[in-house]
């Protein structure tokens, strides 16, 4: 059967496609999705994120190569791999950006449609905000954001923490200024999680014209002269081949440049060096990546208030009988945006998110005790990493070498190294008085910059928000154009976090569904 589009990758935004494509019935769509259904109710519970972080049926459980700057460690980077894609596994914080962010955007590419005047409109598309709609939220859209029905007590603490230390409190992070410290909105529907999955794509799996295939996983995008006609994908272990009109890679920052490559779409003497005939020169692909480094400091607690000892099954029941409790956090229940002494504009640039229990490597090297955590994330790197083939086999994972810490100014270290201070300054206000104990990272012993600086070598982490690898623009280093179309590739897309030109002022996932939601208005007109 042939399509007028092949979207590849269920996730963040090719849910959205799949339902923004398929509402015209004359026009046949394929969505296509390595990983299983989003059926684990783990992926629903809010809470049940934490012990997502084990399940390796729907995570792609990356590895970046050694990274020179972090003591040559393997960091880990999960990605969704499941119906859904990150927005099925991820914290759910909804955060947008700055506003400027987007007019950065616009002048980047040339384009003042990516502005954000221009952008706002498919972000309140996208949203079905319980606080209703306003000038700048939507209250109708497929994308579940609410307030969070339940919050931990060390939470209200961190807020009136952040009060205390002089910062100005915030409810509403997507409003008119980003500045300031509150609770996050998050994506959810009845305080369930909202992914993509649940909110564009189960509303109309139904629909004669749309055929979504799961365990497939896409080899290699076809070509007709240089014309994109097609791909081929291993369904259940055989091969099988699907034709399309228009083929829309969405497989994020990672799986999209692999797939141009593996298809013979990058910089050519990398093809050739791995036998891969080039069908365009493209030195872009794969390269600009960007990502949100981030560093934890954990404080032990003197009551047993937090998240880490809490009983399985008392969560679970209580989440099922009230849809209430525990249960419906998404742990990260509250955080931040600072303008730090180093920003170089107008614009934050630190975000904090809270976490009431200890939270170490990922959650997946568990503490003794009781205690909190603050992440310290800086939202505007200027290091830059990239991806490239480890062969030319699909099934192989991509190398990625985020190079963090690799600026020749040394500005991304001083940022981790000021969040670390401001993150002590927040855990030391009065509000902290009757739950702080002991300092476990840094610890005590840590507190000259160059002894913080030796601990963020050792214990910085991503925060999961990898971008820019297929960028747009209209220079040579660009992947696609301003309507997301490959350089000299007619019938082929990107749309997906790997268009943007550089990382927005915050989490990833609701910019991620903007793009995509602009994108099928463009697909659609074409």
């Amino acid at each position: 059967m042939k399509y007028d589009c092949i979207i590849v990758g269920a996730g963040s935004a090719g849910c959205v496609l799949a339902n923004r494509l398929s509402e015209d019935p004359n026009r046949r769509v394929l969505l296509l999705e390595a990983g299983p259904r989003d059926w684990h109710p783990f992926i629903h519970m809010p809470a049940g994120l934490a012990k997502l972080v084990g399940k390796k049926g729907i995570n792609w459980n990356y590895t970046t190569e050694p990274e020179p700057a972090l003591d040559n460690r393997r960091l880990w980077w999960p990605r969704g791999r499941v119906l859904g894609g990150s927005s099925s596994i991820n914290a759910m914080c909804y955060i947008r950006g700055d506003a400027r962010d987007y007019d950065e955007w616009a002048r980047m590419v040339g384009d003042a449609r990516w502005a954000w005047q221009n952008v706002l409109t498919y972000f309140k598309r996208a949203e079905g905000n319980t606080r209703g709609g306003s000038e700048l939220h939507g209250a109708d859209g497929p994308l579940g954001v609410q307030d969070l029905r339940y919050r931990n007590v060390l939470t209200d603490a961190f807020v009136e923490g952040a009060k205390e230390c002089g910062y100005a409190l915030n409810d509403d992070f997507n409003g008119a200024t980003q500045e300031g410290f509150g609770p996050y909105q998050v994506t959810q529907k009845n305080s369930a999680r909202c992914s993509t999955a649940v909110g564009y794509l189960r509303p109309v799996r139904q629909r004669a014209n749309l055929v979504v295939r799961t365990n497939a996983r896409t080899e290699r995008v076809l070509f007709d002269g240089h014309r994109a006609i097609g791909v081929d994908y291993r369904h259940h272990g055989r091969l099988t081949r699907a034709e399309g009109a228009e083929v829309i890679l969405c497989g994020g920052a990672i799986n999209s440049p692999q797939l141009l490559m593996l298809s013979g779409i990058g910089p050519a003497d990398h093809l050739r060096a791995h036998g891969i005939r080039v069908e365009s020169d493209l030195p872009g692909v794969g390269a600009n990546l960007q990502d949100h480094l981030d560093i934890c400091t954990l404080q032990q607690c003197t009551q047993p208030v937090t998240y880490d000892r809490l009983s399985d099954a008392a969560v679970l029941f209580k989440y099922l009988a009230k849809r209430d409790g525990p249960g419906t956090s998404n742990i990260a229940e509250a955080g931040g945006f600072v303008r730090t002494r180093f920003a170089t504009d107008e614009r934050c640039d630190m975000q904090f998110h809270f976490i009431p229990a200890l939270l170490d490597d990922h959650g997946r090297h568990r503490l003794p005790g009781y205690g909190f955590t603050m992440h310290a994330c800086m939202l505007r790197p200027k290091s830059r990493g990239e991806i490239r083939l480890a062969s030319a086999d699909p099934a192989a994972n991509a190398l990625i070498r985020a190079n963090y810490l690799s600026d020749a100014e040394g500005y991304d270290l001083r940022i981790l190294i000021e969040g670390v201070k401001l993150s002590r300054g927040i855990f030391a206000a009065k509000a902290f008085d009757a739950y702080r104990g002991a300092e476990i990272y840094p610890g005590a012993a840590a507190q000259s910059d160059a002894e913080i600086e030796a601990f963020i070598r050792r214990k910085a982490e991503t925060v999961y928000h990898p971008v820019g690898s297929c960028r747009m623009g209209n220079d040579a280093g660009a992947v696609v154009d301003a309507e997301l179309r490959v350089h000299g590739v007619p019938g082929l897309r990107v749309v997906d976090a790997s268009v943007m030109p550089c990382l927005p002022g915050g989490n990833t996932n609701a910019p991620t569904i903007m793009i995509a939601e602009r994108a099928a208005e463009l697909i659609a007109a074409a």
